[in-house]
């Protein structure tokens, strides 16, 4: 008996001093961004900016094996903080170098587990962190973000056709929703990065970084009304072909856990990016921070650029004697316009090859021939392949196409984001990269930090774009033109696809195959070239189009694809934004409206002060409202002190050149 009360009360000594409420604080470096860490039965975080509550107390844990939870009654070891200010190089990306200042704390427990915080100026983020000898199975992560008030969000839902009993097939293409959070879409799931709208004007975007080897985070509304938590995919047991012309990859049998990992390494970052300035969140280099840095040791082979592109103008050439389409002649006209205009690349879409054995040949195409035509002019090809043809044989494929002189694929169809999608996703990184080629994971693939990692990843789509008005007239493209900037492009480069000569009011847009238009004015297109992301840029329209817009094709061919500096002038979240970007000493601008005309000013004192540039400038003509594609073109003299108020149609822009 006394040996049993003992036990009992060596039990409850245990129980107390895991149950002993600890508090920690940590503040950004220039102490706006609180954020305070309560660990007692359960760990949590609450989140306050100049004292106001962005997130209020959120609970946080990891499942691993046997149904050990991770944060819940958890025993402190002991705690470290640290400030760090430092920076890194960014060859290709929308600046040289990313300053990387933040204060940490680290809290390790028993159980061979820690949790990391970090706050910067700009955001706060957290990770797990386990030292398990063995390897060791997550059965579940919570994560809990809880408010509180009843704030507007724009939130991106999974909309997927292909496989409706399986939430987490997805292209992750949805244009935002402007709803409470209390009116989140009940029986469904939306995707990152999306936004809350909060008092004072401040927003806040939520992110996830250095996602390897482990699944995506999707999010539901909890039971509270007043916030979300996580849902993620679990490990695919069992897969089938399905989906577009039988290319995907549908999960038929899913594991009790999200993956089996080693047991020593970190989780994904949970991050919260906070403004109250909505342009400083089109200049945010949070995913970047907490990435982990580049694995490939030389990168002077890797070369963005902007690419012509074949599928969204339907291989629309013509004033030709051959007849167009997927063939020799046809891509010989892309690679001599190309050449012409200094268009780095010429990308094969679908139909080169087989779909589903891109060892085969179409016998119209000429591949090899195109290859030698190509270098001869200067022009480098990519190649399209479906996730499932390449990962075939991934390494012979590489192997092959690298040495017959490819310089990249765009992989397309991937539409999921489980952990087994995940790791084949760095397995192809690593593996383009030894054969020294370029990727673009057009379809459908939301970045998450990788970019950093493998520097050979150009590009992702992951977003709504241009494609995607050849049969959706009933989008609001400008608006989601004038928010994208705001919340997707905070993740990574956009491969959204711009450059549509024939552009279209909003009471004339009508969608086209073979003719496709875009929503909004010539100028609002040129605009998008600097705006949006993308080290490996589209030019989404025909040959033949740009050739009979000289002018604007002039233009776009001057516009880098990545930048030494960039500076967020202006906008509003929906509305309109305006951004600067910088390469060697030439500036580039670009601003864009949603369906609503409205007047800008360009104030000019990003500029070196003391120095006279002249601008090339393409405004929205006086008649755009009626003819979308009418702009005027003119050259100016500008300097820091310079003041330009411009008028922007419907749905226009307005783009420069400053040197």
């Amino acid at each position: 008996m006394k040996k049993t009360l003992i036990i009992f009360y060596l039990l409850l000594v245990n129980f107390s001093f895991s149950q002993k409420k600890q508090d920690y604080i940590l503040k950004s470096p220039d102490g706006k961004i609180e954020v305070k860490i309560e660990v007692s039965d359960k760990t949590s975080w609450t989140i306050f900016h100049e004292k106001d509550l962005i997130l209020s107390p959120s609970e946080m844990s990891l499942t691993i094996d046997e149904n050990i939870v991770l944060g819940k009654n958890p025993i402190v070891v002991n705690s470290k903080k640290e400030s760090v200010d430092t920076s890194f190089e960014t060859p290709f990306y929308k600046k040289k170098s990313v300053q990387d200042k933040y204060n940490q704390l680290v809290i390790n427990f028993k159980n061979d587990f820690s949790i990391e915080y970090r706050v910067f100026n700009d955001g706060a983020a957290y990770r797990f962190i386990t030292k398990k000898k063995k390897d060791i199975t997550v059965k579940w992560e919570e994560v809990q973000l809880n408010f509180d008030r009843d704030y507007n969000t724009l939130m991106p839902y999974v909309r997927d056709l292909r496989n409706p009993k399986d939430p987490y097939i997805s292209s992750f293409e949805a244009q935002y929703e402007n709803k409470k959070i209390s009116e989140f879409a009940k029986d469904t799931l939306a995707f990152l990065p999306f936004l809350i709208d909060f008092k004072n004007n401040k927003k806040a975007v939520f992110l996830e970084a250095n996602l390897e080897d482990y699944p995506g985070l999707f999010v539901t509304n909890n039971n509270s009304k007043s916030g979300f938590e996580s849902r993620f995919s679990k490990y695919p047991l069992q897969e089938k072909n399905g989906g577009f012309n039988n290319i995907n990859r549908l999960i038929t049998e899913r594991a009790n856990y999200l993956v089996q990992t080693k047991g020593t390494r970190s989780f994904p970052w949970r991050i919260i990016v906070i403004s109250k300035n909505d342009a400083d969140l089109a200049n945010n280099d949070m995913v970047q921070k907490l990435s982990e840095p580049t694995k490939i040791k030389d990168i002077s082979w890797i070369k963005p650029g902007k690419v012509a592109w074949d599928w969204w103008n339907d291989w629309n050439i013509y004033n030709i004697d051959f007849k167009a389409g997927i063939n020799t002649q046809t891509y010989k006209y892309y690679i001599d316009f190309a050449s012409k205009n200094k268009v780095e690349y010429v990308v094969l879409d679908e139909g080169w090859s087989l779909e589903d054995d891109i060892m085969k040949h179409n016998p119209n195409v000429d591949l090899e021939a195109l290859i030698a035509y190509g270098k001869e002019r200067n022009v480098g090809i990519i190649l399209w392949s479906s996730w499932m043809a390449l990962t075939k044989n991934t390494l012979g494929i590489f192997k092959n196409y690298a040495n017959l002189g490819i310089k990249g694929f765009k992989v397309d169809f991937l539409d999921r984001d489980d952990a087994k999608m995940v790791k084949s996703v760095y397995d192809i990184a690593q593996k383009a990269a030894d054969s020294k080629l370029l990727l673009d994971f057009h379809s459908m693939y939301k970045p998450t930090g990788i970019q950093r990692t493998f520097p050979n990843i150009l590009n992702f789509e992951g977003v709504k774009g241009l494609e995607n008005n050849k049969w959706t007239p009933n989008d609001d493209v400008p608006l989601y033109d004038c928010s994208i900037p705001f919340i997707r492009m905070m993740a990574g480069p956009m491969d959204y696809t711009p450059g549509a000569m024939r552009n279209a009011t909003k009471s004339e847009f009508k969608p086209s195959h073979s003719n496709p238009e875009s929503q909004g004015t010539r100028c609002h297109q040129l605009a998008l070239y600097t705006i949006f992301e993308a080290p490996l840029q589209m030019m989404a329209d025909s040959p033949t189009a740009y050739i009979k817009e000289q002018e604007s094709t002039d233009f776009i061919a001057k516009i880098p694809t990545t930048f030494d500096e960039t500076v967020a002038l202006d906008g509003e979240v929906g509305k309109f934004v305006t951004i600067a970007r910088k390469k060697a000493n030439i500036w580039y601008l670009g601003a864009i409206t949603n369906w609503d005309s409205r007047e800008i000013t360009i104030d000019f004192s990003f500029l070196e002060k003391g120095k006279k540039f002249e601008a090339e400038i393409f405004s929205d003509g006086i008649n755009a409202d009626k003819a979308a594609v009418d702009y005027k073109r003119e050259k100016i003299a500008v300097d820091s002190t310079t003041k330009l108020k411009y008028r922007l149609a419907s749905g226009g822009g307005l783009a420069m050149i400053i040197k």
